[in-house]
């Protein structure tokens, strides 16, 4: 068993909070929303264990990182600058992304601007940009499933999602596949929300966002005009997504093959948007089979 330490790293002038296990070749884990880095205590304890460094910060606004004030903060591009500046950290070598939900946003973005960068990407439960705004724009039934959004983006979502104790999120888990959070679980998650500005940055990801359901006061997504060529990811990529999924539907991951010319898109009929919690196991099967051992 590797032992899971946590330190404080500077990166693209924040500090972030990072649980580490293991020694070798850099897996990077990035969480959603909304989670920490908690989520993939698991997947930590896996890898670390098997030759590789395997680390997952808070992400900016998240729990112990810092929260810098402002939407235009957690806009897209400070994302990406955070992924690569954490890997600096830990060295120079080409190194294996993993994430899920905004975690995985920000890591489609960065996969997309510094190829050179990684050896794979793992991507779970996280649209591709593209396929997501063709989603939003074209399918009522995606429009139905992501209308939370528009809640998270309004003035009121930290007192509606703070109330009763966290309450609405907690129950986030349950409506979205199986409870998978014990009572040890929730008492972590709603320390790690309570912590000064902690909601906020993690809601300021979705008012920074582009991508949310149109409405006839604001078209949204409807605006851009995307051109796939201009999302095409030059990585070796995993895409493994959980089915039952009730925000982020099927759609999603049609037609990614000429997004991604070296894909490997595994369903999991039986999982939800919760997959990395409901079947741990399975998740570090599927990327350990992908990328190979860690001494290569």
């Amino acid at each position: 068993m590797s032992v899971l330490t946590h330190e404080s790293i500077t990166a693209n002038g924040l500090r972030f909070h990072c649980a580490r296990a293991g020694a070798g070749r850099l897996m990077l884990f990035l969480h959603g929303f909304p989670e920490f880095w908690r989520a993939w205590r698991k997947p930590l304890a896996h890898f670390g264990a098997r030759g590789w460094t395997a680390v997952a910060p808070d992400l900016r606004g998240y729990n112990l990182s810092d929260k810098p004030d402002g939407v235009e903060a957690y806009r897209a591009r400070h994302l990406v600058a955070d992924i690569g500046a954490l890997a600096a950290a830990y060295g120079s070598e080409k190194f294996v992304l993993v994430a899920h939900d905004w975690g995985g946003a920000a890591a489609w973005g960065f996969a997309m601007a510094h190829p050179e960068r990684l050896s794979h990407l793992v991507i779970i439960n996280s649209p591709h940009p593209y396929t997501f705004w063709r989603e939003l724009v074209n399918n009522p039934a995606q429009r139905k499933a992501s209308e939370y959004m528009l809640l998270f983006r309004s003035p009121k979502a930290e007192r509606v999602l703070s109330e009763n104790g966290y309450a609405r999120l907690l129950t986030a888990f349950a409506e979205f596949g199986s409870d998978v959070m014990t009572a040890e679980d929730r008492a972590a998650y709603v320390e790690a929300w309570s912590q000064p500005g902690a909601l906020t940055g993690g809601l300021n990801y979705y008012r920074a966002s582009l991508m949310y359901p149109p409405t006839d006061a604001d078209p949204g997504p409807a605006k851009l005009q995307l051109k796939p060529e201009d999302f095409r990811v030059q990585v070796p990529t995993l895409v493994l997504w959980g089915e039952r999924d009730r925000a982020l539907l099927t759609g999603c991951i049609e037609g990614l093959e000429p997004l991604i010319p070296d894909l490997r898109l595994v369903r999991v009929p039986e999982a939800s948007h919760w997959i990395v919690h409901e079947q741990p196991e399975r998740v570090a099967r599927e990327i350990e089979s992908f990328v190979g051992p860690a001494a290569r």
